[in-house]
């Protein structure tokens, strides 16, 4: 097997796991991992499959063209709908066979974080995205974001070093590992600046960046970090016992890290709040019918079984040889594992994974729920976080940034680990994923329920969150493509709530939510599988919307970039006034609002929602176009009058309108075209 072939073969889960287990070897003996598995939560009932809703028709390509593509790893059989595939670029050379993780944005460039560092693009020219620097600083899983001149990288490995080596870290306890935030000043963006570390006891899986409004002095970091809790001796004040033990121990908190913008040396962690207080462990789900079956032939070639809250699962194949090759090392053998080495570690595995899912309850009441969140975002402009919390979905009140509150918590038993969450742009509803499998697993398979690894939708209702459909992408994928519902942002389409997602080596999905109840897949592309004999990791990590194109980080195969196509689900108009809006960054996790500047293409895109939708009779919506394309041919004071006119008469309109608040729209847009004497 080649390095390359090697390096992509790592899952996520198996990442995770084996890091986990094998970091517990490394300490010298099977005790002091604090882990807590995926989990699930209270049953919700099934949704009934997806449908369009009202005026809203799509015809997808039939059959699905998504289904049978050929494998390849750049020469893969491809499938698109609606979208435009404008450019694909390949790692550069210290990336491959290295793994693509997510995405920032700032100005003409994207930040692609990797698990041996960052990779920078210059994206200006979206057929051509030219390499600006690739970064080598090895710690997975290096969730980027940024900020100005300061861009901030999560580093979670036991290999990190501070000084960015590549030579890892075979030592228990050393002060040369970084497990936290790496912070780099990018004032010349073609040689970032190490700037400062700051560490944290379960290092950073993923960070989220809150620019608070008021606040233009520092930038706040929140930190989800799900590995073990280093030892004291290497991080002073770090606990891994229960509370009841040990008030300060580092499990059920988050870490808040301030960044003085004018001194970002000196960031450091300013609270740690205890956002799972009193939360217990929900319910779970089984294992899928293709899942009992591999358990099963698993079994029976004597491969390891581990059980996790309840669920048995096959431990994989890289996270049972590096724990292996750890008992070879400690008894001072050499060479492969003999027969005593693999039933020590099947002896001891139990005892493990017990250690791994950290503090339990006495047997007498409910067991403790997740002591962290996957991954955490904040709205700024609402006040609101959505915070998915591997068992649970929390909505956060982060009017005070160094002390995020938990308003209200749901639970699903549908789902088995809270990955991600993405609110509309009004902020009255908001979305979850549902990372089941880790994310290196096929969980789209024909058989797998469609409410499992899916994305669950919920309304804001005060401080409480209704629950109101699933979505899950409705192609399956074969068992060599690991598949579940991944990272994705809004596209401000005006009036509609539309976002791009990853679903690994599912490809990507457009997806309209505007109705929570009835989302809807409007546009894809997707390739075949990797490998074709065997789950090889692949397939989007995460895709972003930015300033006119859709840029997708695809973990084997580099860098993708789409663009909106018309279709009978989106006008050109649509389109165009997305495209009105530019952002001088993007940190998705840190969700900015969208607001349209005053054009022609906003009018008239609001005016194509009213007629898909019904919203206003089709012969007044022919004559206000009819009016706009005139006025627009004005200019000056003739411009202006002729947009004021418009405008009034268009309010009129609204009385005995179906629609009436998008009919006022489309006045208050013409209002201000007139103002600006466009």
């Amino acid at each position: 097997m080649s390095a390359v072939t090697k390096e992509r073969d790592d899952t996520r889960f198996t990442a995770r796991l084996g890091t986990l287990l094998a970091g517990a070897i490394a300490a010298g003996s099977f005790a002091g991992c604090a882990y807590q598995s995926a989990q699930t939560g209270m049953a919700t009932a099934p949704a009934a499959p997806a449908a369009a809703p009202t005026g809203l028709q799509v015809d997808p390509p039939t059959p699905d063209p998504r289904v049978g593509l050929a494998p390849g790893m750049f020469d893969a059989g491809e499938a698109i709908w609606n979208l435009d595939l404008v450019s694909t670029t390949p790692p550069p050379d210290p990336f491959v066979g290295k793994t693509n993780s997510d995405l920032a944005f700032s100005g003409a460039y994207a930040i692609q974080g990797n698990y041996d560092g960052v990779q920078i693009w210059d994206i200006s020219d979206p057929a051509n995205p030219r390499t600006v620097i690739t970064y080598v600083c090895p710690a997975s899983q290096s969730d980027v974001s940024v900020y100005e001149n300061l861009l901030f990288v999560s580093g979670e490995g036991f290999g990190g070093r501070l000084d960015c080596g590549d030579q890892g870290v075979e030592e228990a306890v050393s002060h040369d590992r970084l497990r936290g935030i790496r912070i780099f000043d990018i004032s010349d963006i073609t040689a970032p600046e190490y700037v400062a570390n700051v560490q944290t006891c379960r290092g950073s899986h993923t960070h989220t960046l809150l620019e608070h409004p008021g606040d233009d002095e520092n930038v706040y970091v929140y930190v989800s970090g799900s590995a073990p809790v280093r030892p004291a001796e290497e991080l002073a004040g770090c606990s891994g016992a229960p509370p009841d033990e040990d008030p300060n121990t580092a499990l059920f908190r988050i870490e808040v890290i301030r960044v003085p913008l004018a001194d970002p040396a000196s960031a450091a962690v300013v609270s740690s709040p205890r956002i799972f207080e009193d939360l217990i462990a929900p319910p779970t789900h089984g294992p899928a019918p293709d899942d009992i079956a591999a358990i099963e032939e698993a079994r029976e070639r004597g491969a390891f079984i581990i059980e996790m809250m309840g669920q048995e699962m096959v431990l994989p194949e890289q996270a049972a040889q590096q724990m292996l090759g750890q008992i070879v090392a400690q008894r001072g053998g050499e060479g492969a594992p003999t027969a005593a080495d693999s039933a020590a570690l099947r002896e001891a595995l139990p005892s493990i994974v017990a250690q791994m899912m950290g503090p339990q309850g006495d047997g007498d009441g409910p067991e403790p729920g997740p002591t962290q969140c996957h991954d955490i975002t904040v709205y700024p402009a609402i006040g609101l976080a959505g915070g998915a919390c591997e068992g649970y979905g929390m909505l956060l009140d982060i009017s005070d940034p160094e002390n995020p509150r938990r308003l209200s918590a749901v639970a699903d038993s549908n789902f088995s680990y809270w990955h991600s969450a993405t609110f509309n742009n009004d902020g009255t509803a908001i979305l979850f994923t549902d990372e089941w499998g880790g994310g290196g697993a096929p969980k789209c398979r024909a058989s797998d329920p469609m409410e499992w690894g899916a994305n669950a939708i919920f309304t804001i209702e005060g401080t409480e969150m209704e629950f109101q459909s699933y979505f899950k992408l409705p192609a399956p994928q074969t068992p060599e493509e690991n598949c579940v519902a991944h990272n994705g942002s809004l596209i401000p389409i005006p009036g509609r709530d539309i976002m791009i997602q990853g679903w690994y080596q599912g490809g990507i999905s457009l997806i309209d939510w505007t109705d929570p109840v009835n989302p809807v897949e409007i546009a894809y592309f997707d390739r075949g599988p990797v490998n074709p004999d065997r789950m090889q990791m692949g397939g989007s990590w995460s895709v972003y919307w930015y300033n006119g194109v859709i840029v997708n980080s695809e973990i084997a195969r580099g860098l993708d970039i789409l663009e909106l196509v018309p279709s009978q689900a989106l006008t050109r108009n649509e389109i165009d006034a997305a495209n009105s809006v530019q952002l001088s960054h993007l940190n998705s996790q840190g969700q900015p609002i969208f607001e349209w500047p005053a054009t022609f293409a906003l009018a008239r895109a609001y005016l194509d929602q009213l007629e898909r939708h019904g919203g206003l009779s089709a012969a007044r919506i022919g004559a206000i176009r009819a009016e706009l394309a005139a006025a627009e041919g004005m200019s000056g004071s003739a411009r202006a009058g002729a947009l004021r006119s418009l405008a009034d008469a268009v309010d009129g309109d609204a009385a005995g309108a179906g629609d009436a608040a998008k009919v006022r729209r489309v006045a208050q847009v013409t209002r201000g075209l007139a103002a600006m004497g466009m």
